[in-house]
Order: structure tokens, then C-alpha cells, then sequence
């Protein structure tokens, strides 16, 4: 069962037809978000998060993605950081969940082709092995086409059924695709609001808008690996940890407008997350259990 991650763009659009003014928006009080709990496995302690890469990626595109996951980790990185942002999944029945780079394959020769479906995501991710605490990542080119991609998903995460059951996880690049879909805040929207695009803090949308997708399904699947732990709505369409506070990066935020962030005064770049090596990163809101509310780094 897959559970498919619309970008913060593609919902806003959606919903920007109640952008009809602030005194009409204001006469709807707004429903507390509440993630349930479905008494379903959680995946905790060291998690191994194994990387497919499936197309042609430059090193220096590896290298921003696998700095962001072990930021995840470090404690040496300055405050904000993403170390701080992802401890937040340790406050849902997961506990303390350590997030490990494993093994790294390299597809570059696009052994299924460009035009993806459902089942070869599946196949590709078996590739990195069934243990039982790992989640296999498949990262998909900038030319790469996946059945669902940009028209109603920006990632995925599910898990295999039967006597073989591994969790993993898929996000493209969007970057020629539908940058202003999946790469938002880093382009400017198809539709909806036109507010300027945001500076990207690693100098490329697409991985910079990856990073945010990444986060979003690595959230997702610790919290609900098997679809019946915490999310809110219809199991085959759930909100999650961060997808459920889509389009939220800082305070103020709202339909269109990310947030209050911060910028780097010598490139413009917008972040709110330090990470190893120097990195900045730009993370979703994620839904604190403890507040019933999403929850911001700045």
C-alpha cells in the first residue's frame, strides 16, 4: 500500500480559490489538526535508509541529498537544524529514530527506461534489500517520468506486502517537469498566488525541492510505515506528519507565502535548517502530537 505526497504547491493551488479575501476567511474558524493513531508498527531505533539513484545525477546533486539525511543526525550543526526538526518524529509512539545512509546504487543507464509506473518504483526499491528496519529510497532523475508524478504526487512511500515486506519511498526531480509544483518555493507557481520564488540555499532548485519531498516521505513513512499509524483523513489519501501542514516553512505562513524564513545575506538564499558541511536546508512544518499543532524551525 503506497501513500502518495501531493507537494505544498499542487494543495494550495487547489485550495487558493478561498484566498476570496481576509474578512470572508475569517467568518471559518478553523478545525484543530488532529494525526490519529491506528495502533499500526512504527519504525524506530536505527533506521537504515538505503539510496537508489535512478538516472543521471550529478555528484555534487548526491552529495546535497546524503548531507540532508545525515543532518538528520548530527548534533554538530548551529541551531536551527535539521537534527532539531527531525527529533520532533520522537514525540509520536516512534520514539528516538536514528536515520543511517546504507547502501548507494546507481542506475544511470535507465535500466527500466524514462517512463516509470507504480510497479517499477516497487522493483527498483527492492534493490536495496528486506531488512526489517530500512526504508530504500528511489530517487528519480530530473528526465525521468513517473506514472502520478507532478499531475497528483510529488513523492511516495508505502511497503511491500507478503512474506517480503520492506518500507520504501520515491521522489522525483522536478526541476523540468514541474518545477512550480514540487520544487515551490523555490519557482514560481503555475497557478495561484504570484509571490516571488524563494532563492534556493544549495543553488539548485530541483535537489533543493527534493529535499523538501524527501523530508516529507521520510516523516511519513516513520510515523506510518504500514498505513495504519498516525494520519488524519482516509487511509488511501492520509495526511501525515508533514504533508498534513503543507505549504508551511515559517511563521505567518499562509496559502502561497511560506513564511517568515531566514536568508543568507551574502546569496539571498532562503533556509530555516543548518545541516553537516556547511549545508542549509529549506524544511516543511511538521505536526507536533504534543501541541496538535504544526510546528515550524524559525
Amino acid at each position: 500500500m503506497a501513500s502518495n505526497y501531493m507537494s505544498a504547491t499542487l494543495l494550495f493551488l487547489l485550495c487558493s480559490s478561498s484566498l476570496f479575501g481576509a474578512s470572508m476567511a475569517a467568518l471559518v474558524k478553523e478545525q484543530p489538526l488532529v494525526l490519529k493513531y491506528h495502533n499500526g508498527a512504527l519504525l524506530k531505533g536505527a533506521i537504515t535508509v538505503n539510496l537508489i539513484w535512478y538516472g543521471k545525477f550529478t555528484s555534487i546533486q548526491r552529495s546535497i541529498i546524503v548531507d540532508f539525511l545525515q543532518s538528520l543526525n548530527s548534533q554538530k550543526a548551529p541551531v536551527p537544524s535539521a537534527a532539531t526538526w527531525w527529533k520532533t518524529t520522537e514525540k509520536y509512539k516512534t520514539g528516538a529514530s536514528t536515520l543511517i545512509v546504507g547502501k548507494q546504487i546507481l542506475d544511470e543507464n535507465y535500466s527500466l527506461g524514462k517512463s516509470l509506473k507504480n510497479s517499477h518504483i516497487v522493483y527498483l526499491a527492492s534493490k536495496g534489500g528486506h531488512m526489517g528496519r530500512s526504508v530504500n529510497l528511489v530517487l528519480t532523475a530530473k528526465d525521468v517520468f513517473v506514472e502520478g508524478f507532478c499531475m497528483s504526487r510529488c513523492g511516495t512511500h508505502g511497503s511491500t506486502r507478503g512474506k517480503i515486506r520492506f518500507a520504501y519511498a520515491w521522489v522525483g526531480n522536478s526541476e523540468t517537469q514541474c518545477a512550480g509544483q514540487c520544487a515551490w518555493p523555490f519557482y514560481q507557481p503555475i497557478y495561484g498566488p504570484q509571490t516571488p520564488p524563494l532563492v534556493a540555499p544549495n543553488g539548485d532548485v530541483g535537489i533543493d525541492g527534493m529535499i523538501i519531498n524527501v523530508a516529507t516521505v521520510l516523516a511519513g513513512t516513520v510515523t506510518n510505515p504500514f498505513n495504519n499509524g498516525y494520519f488524519q483523513g482516509p487511509a488511501t489519501a492520509p495526511l501525515e506528519a508533514v504533508s498534513a501542514c503543507t505549504g508551511k516553512f515559517g511563521s505567518g505562513s499562509y496559502p502561497g507565502y511560506p513564511g517568515q524564513v531566514l536568508v543568507d545575506k551574502s546569496t539571498g538564499a532562503s533556509y530555516n535548517a543548518h545541516g553537516v558541511n556547511g549545508r542549509r536546508f529549506l524544511l516543511p512544518a511538521m505536526w507536533d502530537p504534543t501541541k496538535s499543532a504544526c510546528w515550524t524551525l524559525v
